[in-house]
């Protein structure tokens, strides 16, 4: 850009001569940007590659004008060759600072003029490489994540009924202790197993048991939904559910609906072991957790509590009774339900 027609239009020829022939000229700072978009509602201008642009123009000159086109990201890295007839140090020291890649003096050598004008181009070339590779890299990069993130879901999940799995509990109980010790507050564990599965697979056969776990999984999810609660596949036909900030009272009232809503799938047994069909037992353990607490000690009274359902009669929930620091052996356990077959 530049405010003398008769330097626009050397200058055009010039570059035409040279090969350039996508060229846009402008009379002043004003009308630059609003061929670059930067007036109004005009789309930002795409594909600039250069601008060359005169020192010495009426209103903003452009010092000011290469500064305000840098501030716009889309325009930040097209090069600017600035156009000057004076040799002044000062000058060229501001243009630079202003974001100018270059400079040339007036009257133009033909030959100067180009190989400045091609180093530019080469720059922008680069340039628009560089953030291509960014970009790609940015992308691969954000790819990968989402491939880790899978991973890691896939990493904690049971592959069969699609709740987490032993690990994914082993993980998280620490964490909720921690946080129930830091704010005060109960953490319940549920512990069920389903009642006689060994039969129910030699009677119905192993993918038969597949369905049965998936429909118990499925039934307990139903029941547990509540969001920082945790279900998972313990071992074989055994499920653990963390109930953080879960008093005695809620747990028990959450594995008796789970019970309930086993009973009521009404999945075929042998009527001989089971005539209400598949059951499941639980046994329900709940902690404030204290400072040098055991986490296993809360595993081993659900554990302990689970026995104490499957010795009283199965298809039944019993709940443990705590110690008060947390950290003794495995508890005695009370009968909280009764059997309904």
């Amino acid at each position: 850009m530049d405010d003398d027609p008769d330097t626009r239009h050397v200058l055009g020829e010039l570059l035409r001569r040279g090969g350039y022939e996508d060229l846009l000229t402008a009379g002043s700072a004003l009308e630059a940007f609003e061929l670059l978009g930067l007036q109004g509602s005009i789309p930002l201008a795409e594909g600039v590659d250069l601008i060359l642009m005169d020192v010495t123009m009426p209103g903003i000159d452009g010092v000011e004008a290469s500064a305000q086109i840098k501030d716009v990201e889309s325009l930040a890295d097209v090069p600017v060759i600035m156009v000057t007839g004076r040799s002044d140090p000062q000058l060229v020291r501001v243009a630079f600072e202003a974001g100018a890649t270059d400079f040339v003096t007036k009257p133009f050598e033909r030959i100067e003029l180009l190989a400045r004008v091609r180093s530019a181009l080469r720059l922008k070339e680069e340039m628009d490489r560089r953030k291509a590779r960014e970009a790609e890299l940015l992308e691969v990069t954000h790819q990968l994540q989402e491939a880790n993130d899978l991973l890691r879901r896939i990493s904690l999940q049971d592959g069969l009924t699609g709740v987490s799995n032993r690990r994914h509990f082993d993980e998280a109980l620490p964490v909720e202790w921690r946080r129930s010790q830091r704010d005060d507050v109960p953490l319940s564990l549920i512990m069920l197993d389903i009642d006689r599965f060994k039969t129910f697979n030699d009677s119905h056969g192993h993918l038969r048991g597949d369905d049965c776990l998936r429909a118990v999984a499925g039934a307990i999810t139903q029941v547990v939904h509540r969001p920082g609660d945790l279900v998972a596949r313990y071992g074989g036909e055994e499920f653990a559910v963390l109930l953080p900030r879960t008093d005695e009272r809620g747990a028990r009232s959450v594995a008796e609906a789970v019970r309930a809503t086993v009973e009521g799938l009404q999945i075929d047994h042998e009527p001989s072991e089971s005539p209400r069909g598949v059951t499941i037992s639980a046994g329900v353990a709940t902690v404030v957790p204290v400072p040098n607490g055991d986490p296993v000690a809360l595993v081993a009274a659900a554990d302990a509590a689970l026995y104490d359902a499957k010795e009283c009669g199965r298809n039944r929930v019993v709940m443990a009774v705590h110690h008060d620091d947390a950290t003794g052996p495995p508890p005695s356990s009370v009968v909280q339900g009764e059997r309904r077959d």
